[in-house]
């Protein structure tokens, strides 16, 4: 399996808008689609409280979608926006719109440490606060907020990749990283997950199939590939019972 890079994924995504004849806002709605029926397939309707902390950008617009999914099938849910600059993707605007007209309840504002809520053992803490697109440092408040999350005894279940991890260069503060109990990954593992001083963030990991293009994906030359048991197993070639290590061939080292 590749391991893309995240100006590949992000090509991904646009030859998959391009070539499928979608809007990038449909495709956010098939990635959250997805994380939704994974999420209600292991709860089975439970009553359990659910938190759902987004960033300004695609994975808290990726949140937020999630959110209002939640919402419209009978769960509890609690959204937050973690308000670290006063940008925002369209996406993001589209879905907090979205996510406004099934819930009274709005999405709270978080500016600060003030905001952060109190969570238990018993709740659930979805992670869309940052994606694979982040590449500074935190503001102290919002690396607050992670450490508040890391610390609570919640079920931290982290969108594409834990808050806080780079994806392509060294992650600078590993006190700032969502500390996830599972990560729900789109498309294809990233290569921290794999890294010692990074994969310790994700303990669980599922690889959910969005349908990004594939002529795109199966084109694009990676450095580095995942090599699964399946793979391994295509690649055996079953040996005759009376042979030796010369009937197969020879290698020089």
């Amino acid at each position: 399996m590749k391991i893309y890079t995240a100006k590949q994924l992000y090509e991904a995504d646009r030859a998959t808008v391009e070539k499928q004849e979608i809007t990038p806002i449909e495709l956010m709605e098939r990635a959250a689609g997805q994380v939704y029926q994974w999420l209600n397939n292991q709860m089975q309707g439970a009553k359990v409280p659910i938190h759902v902390f987004c960033g300004i950008g695609n994975n808290g617009g990726d949140g937020l979608a999630l959110g209002r999914m939640l919402l419209q099938n009978g769960y509890t849910v609690k959204c937050y926006v973690v308000n670290y600059s006063e940008k925002r993707s369209k996406c993001f605007l589209i879905n907090y719109d979205r996510i406004k007209n099934v819930n009274n309840d709005w999405p709270l504002l978080m500016k600060s440490e003030a905001d952060f809520p109190e969570l238990k053992k018993e709740d659930i803490v979805i992670d869309a606060i940052f994606g694979i697109g982040l590449n500074r440092p935190l503001k102290d408040w919002v690396q607050n907020l992670i450490k508040h999350i890391n610390t609570s005894k919640a079920y931290i279940l982290s969108i594409d990749i834990p808050s806080g991890m780079f994806i392509d260069t060294p992650t600078p503060d590993k006190e700032a990283v969502i500390k996830a109990n599972f990560t729900l990954t789109f498309q294809a593992p990233k290569l921290v997950f794999f890294l010692p001083e990074t994969g310790v963030f994700t303990q669980n990991l599922d690889i959910l199939n969005i349908g990004l293009d594939r002529e795109y994906l199966s084109k694009t030359k990676t450095d580095v590939l995942w090599i699964l048991k399946e793979d391994a197993l295509a690649m055996y070639k079953p040996r005759e019972k009376f042979s030796n290590k010369g009937t197969y061939g020879h290698s020089i080292i």
